[in-house]
């Protein structure tokens, strides 16, 4: 292992927002309001809630404990970490899916990243060019023409044509702001970084929410067109959509998703804390954190505010359009309709989600950061430079291949979604079965600042991983087959399948030069003699 002097977090706080910023991403703001009311509104939070429950929180304390474990004895990195879990080598490989996500991941997630960053900055110019004045069809026209002309949505390779300066200006500053960060390392980077861009988010969310919440009834001449009706359309309860499969699997896709659970990021996070350290209640504290922005925020400001400007039927189509859609395409339209206010709203809502998208994206370099570190014995600086150009390339494949976002959206489904079934599964396995769910509970009560439930004993072992596989097996049954086919569809989703194949071979051949310098060294990679 490296020799530098051990990271740490600085404070008890510092851990809980970088772990929060980690969560709390674009996922809370766009995707979770259009899975809510696709799949029966208020009724939604019902399988929510159970997924949170049963898995999310089960899942991240488990997490948090395997990380805290694995830095007591010196690991920082997934694979180490899940080698001690597993007490042998299919551990490390498989542990090697917790660096693979994030990685993976940030090579579209920072350009989409660079999409909240230009907006913001159009709207500190002047907007995006729709005029209130014109028919709604004109503006809905407007807005879809300039995403899909900043995002290079009709071409591959339309962004380096030269009309397209703006994106990749704007991917640049994001790109360098990430690795400046990360740069930086844990405490004076990204845990400062997150302890400013987290109450801030929370301010720009709060300003745009109450400005939504006091519209009223802006068009007497569409009177249903209110507020109350906006909240109605996305909280009433359509009961009937608990029958339906897709509403739970949806659920507790929304639950893995915006948790960071099965990521790989808060294994690495927690393995910096100090052996004694609480992971109880700031696994708790960090999981409600994401539920205010998410359910609090996300869930009241996003379709409101399009249900009182475009109606029923407008916000329809917006959520039938997809959450990138919605949040750069139609958004867009509403804030036109604010008046005076148009630009100022736009910025803030726009600056907060570059501020959720950054503080997520800090997390996805980290983990592999710390790998390299850790398998090679290579300096931090050293390893943050291969892995900044790690993800320039990726930037690169992702900024050429933009047509249909074939690329991106193939990438987020295998790596950004597939796997992180399969890692939650393993960890929970490996905890409550292998390393033994007794022994797992005293690591997880370890300083902890609040006594768990012990009902969650029952939940770790039994519950989470049946509950797991079996929404796994109904996930692959609904998705595998059309995104199979999808995956090979297109040159973007090609190049997309073999990035990811790349990265994997990549990471497989640092973690078994690391396992053997590990055994060189004589550390106890396969937990042979526990500690406290």
């Amino acid at each position: 292992m490296s020799s530098e002097h051990k990271e740490q977090w600085g404070t008890k706080l510092g851990v809980i927002l970088a772990v929060a910023g980690s969560a709390v991403g674009l996922g809370n703001f766009l995707r979770f309001p259009g899975q809510a009311a696709q799949n029966g509104g208020g009724a939604f939070l019902i399988p929510y809630f159970t997924a949170l429950l049963l898995l999310g929180i089960p899942i991240g304390w488990a997490e948090w404990a395997m990380g805290r474990y694995g830095g007591k004895k010196g690991f920082h990195s997934a694979p180490a970490i899940m080698g001690l879990f597993a007490k042998g080598s299919m551990g490390r490989y498989l542990g090697v899916v917790g660096v693979l996500i994030p990685l993976a991941v940030s090579y579209y997630y920072v350009f989409i990243e660079s999409w909240t960053f230009g907006y913001f900055l159009k709207y500190l110019t002047g907007g995006v060019g729709v005029d209130v004045n014109t028919s709604i069809a004109e503006q809905t026209a407007a807005a879809a023409s300039f995403y899909n002309a900043f995002t290079g949505a009709s071409q591959d390779g339309i962004l380096f044509t030269g009309d397209s300066k703006l994106t990749i200006i704007s991917w640049i500053i994001v790109f360098s702001i990430n690795i400046y960060f990360v740069f930086r390392g844990l405490s004076k980077g990204i845990e400062k970084f997150c302890s400013y861009a987290m109450p801030a988010m929370a301010v720009c969310a709060l300003i745009v929410l109450v400005r939504v919440l006091t519209l009223g009834t802006p068009d007497p001449a569409n009177p249903e067109q209110s507020v109350v009706n906006g909240l109605g359309y996305m909280w009433n309860p359509n009961y009937s959509k608990l029958g339906d499969a897709q509403t739970w699997l949806a659920a507790a896709g929304q639950i893995f998703f915006s948790l960071s659970v099965g990521f790989g990021v808060i294994i690495n996070y927690s393995s910096y804390m100090k052996r004694n350290d609480d992971v109880a209640l700031s696994g708790l504290t960090a999981s409600a954190t994401n539920e205010l922005f998410e359910v609090g925020f996300g869930g009241m400001i996003t379709l409101t505010a399009a249900f009182v400007f475009l109606g029923l039927s407008g916000t329809t189509a917006a959520v039938a359009n997809g959450s990138f859609s919605l949040g750069f395409a139609t958004l867009p339209i509403v804030f036109a309709h604010m008046g005076a206010l148009e630009n100022v709203i736009g910025a803030l809502w726009f600056f907060m989600l570059f501020l959720a998208a950054i503080t997520s994206s800090l997390s996805m370099y980290q983990p592999a950061v710390a790998t390299l570190k850790e398998s090679l014995g290579w300096s931090h600086g050293k390893a943050t430079s291969v892995i900044a150009g790690l993800g320039t390339v990726g930037a690169i494949l992702t900024l050429w291949f933009t047509q249909g976002g074939a690329f991106w959206s193939t990438v987020d489904f295998w790596a950004g979604t597939l796997l992180i079934y399969v890692m939650a599964a393993v960890q929970i396995i490996y905890f409550g079965w292998v390393f033994g769910i007794e022994r797992g509970w005293k690591e997880i009560h370890n300083g902890a600042s609040i006594r768990i439930p012990t009902i969650f004993k029952i939940v770790m072992k039994y519950v989470a991983p049946a509950y797991l596989i079996i929404i796994f097996v109904a996930f692959c049954f609904q998705n595998l087959g059309p995104s199979l086919r999808a995956a090979w569809a297109s040159t973007g989703s090609r190049v997309g399948m073999l990035s990811i194949v790349a990265t994997l071979i990549f990471l497989l051949v640092v973690v078994r030069i690391g396992e053997g310098r590990w055994r060189a060294q004589g550390l106890d990679i396969n937990d042979d003699k526990p500690v406290d």
